[in-house]
């Protein structure tokens, strides 16, 4: 996960086919093969044939490629080339009867050089958790937010100039366990009870822009934009670059405790206001961000109205050990201690609780954030939800315009929360 900040890109742009990453070499030649899937969804039943149709342009010559197929990003299924003629095409072909999603490389087969990046998901909503939940996760987290509640919240409000006409803006400061929340809450002008959103942040060090809340108050959103750390919003520094690794043998001294407590402190304050109207509290945030959410969500289900998660980090931690790579926050799967810790951190096992619909987004190509782990906390919640599969998306700093489609769906169900209507998950192609 990088520690440098990134912002999504808003261009108009429909995915139609799996991801496709050009190699240089490749370009250079002027093959620019196309990578056209079986099913243009991405999605496939157990044992069913995957595949692509693999093209060239015209006046193309023939070309020869390699490539390599891996469940879950850890285990190679399968290697072998392929020769595409000129005018005509080749497929890629596979089948597995196991639940996994496929990662494929594709190099010139001459020159190594990178082609292109593939993914494809075979019964995704079959993933399960690799590891059970620790028998005690319920008791720690209660005895911990027993614990949080206990601490006045004491809030200070410092009025700052809002950059967006209309809108009041304060930097918040709340007192949490062993730890300070920071945070900016925006809201519209004037007296009034408004829907609200809290939203979390993905991974980094790095200051926040008061700008972010204020556009969404503008909209007429009650809004608190959390920092992920207990530091002065302004400041992108102040906290170590590898603080996920913190504490990472430990359940009472990870850094995520902390973090994962300031969250629902920021929950707690948020649902005290008097200008919430009392109804429509959505939780959203990307990658770590998404973590923090879901995390959140799960410890106090029964006041959120919907989650919108756009590529959630922190799932499926156990991963490594059972062939699939884990993603951020990459604890260390040789290290018994961590990986039992990061069991009560990992999203799976808060999702179980999440009584609320929820929006979900999964990069089929992700490498940061690996989408067996997204579609493995995805199915552990058992309330209304909705799958926005990006067939072709890496993570969302590296291919910022593939995960359009989700930011597209965002708007659509906030607008529809907004005007104070309920969120009807849309059913996915084939998925439960």
């Amino acid at each position: 996960m990088t520690s440098n900040r990134y912002r999504h890109i808003s261009s108009p742009c429909i995915a139609v086919c799996f991801g496709l990453i050009l190699g240089t070499a490749a370009l250079a030649a002027g093959l620019r093969p196309t990578f056209k899937p079986f099913h243009a969804d991405g999605i496939y039943a157990q044992a069913e044939t995957v595949g692509w149709t693999v093209a060239l342009p015209p006046g193309a010559t023939a070309a020869r490629y390699s490539y390599t197929i891996k469940t879950n990003q850890k285990d190679v299924l399968e290697t072998r080339s392929i020769e595409v003629p000129a005018g005509g095409t080749a497929t890629i072909e596979v089948k597995t009867d196991t639940p996994a999603m496929l990662y494929v490389t594709v190099k010139d087969a001459s020159t190594s050089a990178p082609v292109a990046t593939l993914g494809a998901a075979v019964a995704p909503t079959e993933l399960q958790p690799t590891a059970p939940c620790p028998p005690d996760f319920d008791d720690f987290w209660g005895k911990k937010l027993a614990d949080l509640r206990a601490v006045p919240t004491d809030p200070v409000l410092t009025p700052i100039k809002a950059a967006i006409p209309g809108v009041e803006q304060y930097i918040v400061t709340l007192n949490s366990l062993h730890s300070h929340v920071h945070a900016y809450l925006a809201k519209p002008n004037g007296e009034g009870k408004y829907p609200a959103i809290i939203v979390y942040q993905y991974a980094g060090v790095y200051a926040l822009d008061a700008k972010d809340s204020a556009n969404r108050a503008s909209q007429g959103w009650l809004v608190l934009n959390v920092s992920s750390h207990d530091m002065p919003l302004d400041k992108a520094y102040g906290v170590p670059e590898n603080y996920q690794a913190i504490g990472n043998t430990d359940r009472e001294h990870s850094y995520f405790l902390e973090m994962y407590l300031r969250d629902t402190r920021a929950y707690d304050y948020l649902t005290s206001r008097p200008d919430w109207d009392g109804k429509t509290l959505v939780i959203m945030g990307a990658s770590m961000g998404g973590q923090q959410s879901l995390a959140t969500a799960g410890l106090n289900p029964d006041r959120v109205t919907a989650i919108i998660v756009n590529e959630p980090a922190g799932a499926d931690t156990n991963g490594e050990l059972h062939g699939r790579h884990a993603g951020y926050p990459n604890w260390p799967a040789d290290n018994l201690r961590s990986m039992n810790t990061a069991l009560y951190f990992d999203t799976v096992n808060f999702a179980r609780h999440i009584k609320s619909p929820t929006l979900m987004s999964m990069g089929f190509i992700d490498t940061t954030v690996t989408p067996s782990g997204v579609w493995t906390v995805f199915n552990q919640i058992h309330a209304p939800k909705e799958a926005v599969p990006l067939i072709d998306s890496n993570h969302m700093h590296i291919t910022p315009d593939k995960v359009i489609p989700m930011q597209r769906r965002t708007e659509e169900v906030l607008e529809t929360l907004r005007l104070g209507k309920q969120f009807y998950p849309k059913e996915s192609a084939k998925v439960d």
